[in-house]
């Protein structure tokens, strides 16, 4: 089943300071399957257990896939919720796994990026689209004349 499409353009209040936090991975040497495939299945029990436990602070998030690399971009509560999971069982234990089977070696790349984002300081438009991104966090209203501009969106 699809997700309900809203016609017209919307934006998301900004009116709370969030993290966005991208994570993924590459596969560098595809013929290498036992070294990346290991980090690829390590992902989803991960995102099962912020799914299933929103009080860890992970707000939304959103998969994206390519050819050779994986995006995962999530919205998180605060920095201290996103440093506490990093800090957690699941994840510690992923993150040993990978230094002890991969480290150093140049078959797969890992990556995250980090934003801390002020109230005000981030604007979100969607046009003809589900609920997506900010917009499932905060909810989405209709962009009218007074938030109809970038400038009048962000404060």
């Amino acid at each position: 089943m699809s997700a309900e499409i809203f016609p017209g353009r919307y934006t998301v209040e900004n009116q709370e300071d969030i993290v966005v936090f991208t994570i993924g991975m590459r596969i560098n040497k595809w013929w290498a399957i036992h070294k990346w495939f290991p980090v690829f299945k390590a992902m989803p029990p991960m995102i099962r257990e912020l799914y299933m436990n929103k009080d860890l602070g992970c707000l939304s998030m959103e998969h994206f896939y390519s050819l050779r690399t994986t995006l995962l971009l999530q919205y998180w509560r605060s920095e201290e919720d996103l440093m506490a999971y990093a800090k957690g069982q699941k994840h510690l234990k992923a993150w040993n796994e990978f230094n002890k089977k991969i480290g150093n070696n140049d078959a797969v790349g890992i990556y995250h990026e980090t934003f801390l984002v002020k109230q005000g300081n981030y604007e979100s438009v969607y046009g003809n689209m589900p609920k997506f991104g900010l917009g499932k966090v905060f909810g989405i209203s209709k962009i009218t004349k007074k938030n109809n501009t970038f400038k009048k969106r962000v404060s």
